[in-house]
């Protein structure tokens, strides 16, 4: 029987949003595939998290490509950015957290790809004058990852209702950028 390898990435990512420090018996359960079945593979957790990122990466860049971010307003195209991310956002939380991601020579230039996607959507806010000038696009892509993070635990912890998880995000993070008017 061949090994359904989104299946057991999708579980691991599952498991691991709720429980980033599961051990790989644990993913392998949850996989319903023996340990020795996911360390033929997944060479050991690092290889496991180098997959997850290809996963998040993908969904991510489904998402940008879903919210068409060079259409009407800015504004519309952040709350449209993520209502299509939120069904990932608990593996991008994850992701967050793993930083050997986001160290030395070894980035996933994917990362560099959603980056320089979400830094125009925020440039073209700021040149059409939607979003504050003081702060930059590359700041506000970083706020925007770290509100989807906050929002996604927030949800999985069960502190913030799941069905308000773009409204929070949406709001705090454009409450933040509008450009205040004389």
């Amino acid at each position: 029987m061949a090994l359904d390898r989104d299946h057991v990435l999708r579980s691991a990512a599952a498991l691991l949003t709720r429980k980033s420090t599961a051990t790989m018996d644990e993913v392998a359960r949850a996989a319903g595939i023996s340990r020795a079945t996911l360390h033929r593979h997944f060479a050991g957790r690092d290889a496991l998290v180098r997959a997850l990122e290809a996963l998040g990466i993908a969904e991510c860049e489904a998402a940008l490509d879903t919210a068409r971010l060079a259409e009407g307003p800015a504004g519309d195209a952040v709350h449209r950015l993520v209502r299509a991310i939120e069904p990932a956002a608990g593996l991008l939380a994850f992701l967050y957290t793993e930083n050997q991601l986001f160290e030395g020579e070894q980035q996933n230039e994917g990362w560099a790809r959603i980056d320089a996607r979400l830094t125009a959507l925020f440039r073209r806010g700021q040149e059409s004058g939607e979003f504050r000038i003081d702060l930059t696009p590359a700041w506000l892509t970083e706020a925007l990852y770290g509100l989807l993070a906050s929002g996604a635990w927030a949800v999985a912890e069960g502190r913030v209702a799941a069905k308000d998880f773009t409204y929070m995000i949406v709001e705090l993070l454009l409450g933040g950028v509008r450009r205040i008017r004389a």
